[in-house]
């Protein structure tokens, strides 16, 4: 998207806050998806993301103590109805347009069917008179149904297409929307220990999701065992490719060529995490720039594996060209198959960072690349010391959890231009240490917005006199951020009330 007065590239300064505390609830964790559709932004949440993890571990909550958000005794107490909000063409403030209904659940009480929606596409398929935008969808199997695909025409009604699960009651969530070859792709998660995983990683396309005809684009994890799901697509260079989640031995990539109706051909790219290994566990995110695609890496759970005991480990940025070769561009170096890597940048892991856990979310914005991470320093401010690392805890036993977060906090978000050569624009949150993702970035016609991943609300612990209590925080709830040259468009009224002490 052009935008000749930010030629230069953005800065912290060019950006304003349009939403905060969660579009004024602050059980909006997380600004969960976005896309540009007929001129206006919708994003997606999910809600009360660190509650359910602590409800519903495998995270272990002993981990952390406080726990960092006020937690009822029952998920019946949370209103867990995930929403979508529209920011209109000329408007001052967002509307919502959708919220999740309730449907029976397995217990025989009302549930929220969607807790949570997680990607977006703009796509036309054969029954569509124009082109609509779609939506997918994070659910609780244990209580509800499968995960479903919303459609809306009109940015209103959002209604289903296609059984629950996409004919498998038993997925979760589906990760991945991408328009490709006269087809809508789709990748099946949930269907295991955690949201990523899955006991048979698929792809499934669809020429005509209203008809609900949805088919299988490859065969299981690409016939390997050790793929524990299909986490990230993207389309690059006439040929949609797939990132895999791989606990085992790191993640893969993998190719395909358009092949309209005829069963895709899908070709190895890249394996064993880059040749780091499990500690890339994901391939999470993707986008192409200059002519080749840049993947980032992460570990699940923000960094720490601990269902499967990976890390914890800073993620790293990757870029592939066309014929398949790579470069590092932002990891460690090491030996390959391919010759010996150097980061290209000089910056390591995490960009020099070692709280960055996830490369999360990418987007090219006026021929500048910026890379949003994820920064799991702030949790160091309920972390049980003694279930640290020895240096981490070294670390902040000289120079204090609350010190370091007050430095450290909060996502970073870089620019490059050429992919070499690196800025940030914050490597704060936005001066917010509990802005702890960049989740979202979408590029458009009114400028670049970031959507944030807060999910430190309602309440958080504050340590007073009288010890640990629970107390509203000002900065939790999902954030959207806007560079934009449209003086009509107005900062978030409460936007001095966030501030890094908060």
């Amino acid at each position: 998207m052009s935008d000749a007065g930010h030629s230069e590239g953005l800065r912290a300064g060019d950006f304003r806050r349009i939403a905060a505390n969660g579009f004024g609830d602050p059980q909006n964790s997380y600004a969960h998806s976005m896309a540009e559709f007929r001129g206006e932004i919708y994003v997606g949440t999910s809600r009360h993301i660190l509650a359910l993890l602590k409800l519903f571990p495998p995270v272990d909550a002993a981990s952390m103590d406080p726990w960092p958000v006020k937690v009822p005794p029952s998920v019946e107490q949370l209103d867990l109805r995930a929403q979508i909000w529209r920011w209109p063409r000329g408007a001052q403030k967002w509307e919502p347009v959708h919220t999740s209904p309730e449907i029976a659940g397995r217990n025989g009480r009302s549930v929220p069917r969607d807790l949570g929606y997680r990607g977006m596409a703009v796509f036309r398929g054969q029954s569509d008179p124009a082109p609509a935008l779609y939506v997918s969808c994070l659910s609780s199997v244990a209580r509800g149904t499968g995960a479903r695909i919303l459609r809306s025409e009109d940015g209103v009604a959002f209604d289903p297409v296609g059984e629950p699960g996409l004919g498998n009651p038993n997925v979760a969530t589906f990760r991945s929307l991408v328009a490709f070859d006269d087809h809508l792709f789709v990748a099946p998660a949930g269907e295991g220990t955690t949201w990523n995983v899955t006991r048979a990683p698929m792809i499934l396309r669809s020429a005509d999701p209203v008809r609900g005809e949805w088919t299988p684009a490859c065969v299981p994890g690409f016939g390997d065992p050790t793929n524990d799901g299909i986490f990230e697509l993207e389309v690059f260079d006439h040929h949609l490719y797939a990132g895999t989640f791989n606990h085992a031995l790191g993640y893969q990539i993998w190719k395909t060529p358009a092949t309209g109706a005829e069963p895709c051909r899908w070709t190895k790219v890249l394996e064993r995490g880059a040749y780091r290994g499990s500690l890339n566990e994901m391939a999470m995110s993707m986008c192409e720039f200059n002519g080749a695609l840049y993947v980032g890496s992460g570990l699940q759970n923000g960094g720490y594996d601990r269902t499967y005991r990976i890390g914890p480990a800073a993620g790293e940025l990757i870029r592939i060209r066309p014929d398949d070769t790579w470069d590092l561009v932002i990891g460690s170096a090491r030996e390959t198959p391919h010759g010996r890597k150097l980061p290209v940048s000089g910056l390591g892991p995490g960009f020099d960072n070692f709280f960055n856990g996830y490369i999360w979310r990418m987007v090219v914005h006026d021929r500048w690349l910026y890379v949003g991470t994820f920064d799991w320093s702030v949790f160091l401010l309920f972390a049980q010391r003694w279930r640290m690392l020895p240096w981490l805890q070294k670390h902040v036993d000289e120079h204090g959890a609350e010190a370091i977060v007050r430095h450290q906090g909060g996502f970073d978000l870089w620019r490059s231009r050429d992919g070499n050569v690196w800025s940030p624009v914050t490597l704060s949150g936005f001066d917010n240490p509990y802005n702890y993702g960049v989740r979202t970035l979408v590029s458009s016609r009114h400028g670049l917005f970031v959507g944030t991943a807060n999910p430190f609300a309602p309440e958080v612990p504050a340590h007073l006199a009288r010890g640990w209590t629970y107390v509203e925080n000002p900065g939790g709830g999902a954030e959207v951020w806007l560079a934009s040259r449209d003086e009509a468009v107005a900062a978030d009224p409460g936007e001095e009330e966030v501030c890094a002490s908060c």
